[in-house]
């Protein structure tokens, strides 16, 4: 008769924070795209650039270029790094200025 074995399989990563061995642990605070404000691009460019980074409706687009326009920046985007970079490459695409700040 055959015996079964059991597999453990890993759900996730598993950290452990030691301060007694002096181990720095950093946290990551989520990533922001900032757009900057130029005297190039119309409001609809960058309202229709801002919908297809983002994917939201042209109310919060309008909202963030008036912000932009208002301010001379603002932070159009929030989240991982990875989508951070998507973001800012398509709002580049038409050679509008982003920065991605940490």
């Amino acid at each position: 008769m055959a015996t079964a074995q059991l597999e453990t399989i890993p759900v996730g990563p598993v950290i452990e924070l030691e301060e007694e061995q002096g181990i720095d642990v950093a946290i990551q605070e989520p990533a922001k795209v900032i757009l900057f404000n130029d005297e190039i691009h119309t409001f609809d460019e960058v309202i229709g650039q801002l919908i297809k980074a983002l994917g939201c409706d042209v109310a919060k687009a309008e909202s963030l270029a008036w912000e932009v326009h208002s301010n001379g920046k603002a932070v159009v985007y929030q989240g991982g790094m990875t989508k951070c970079v998507q973001v800012s490459g398509v709002l580049e695409e038409i050679e509008l200025l982003t920065q991605i700040e940490v």
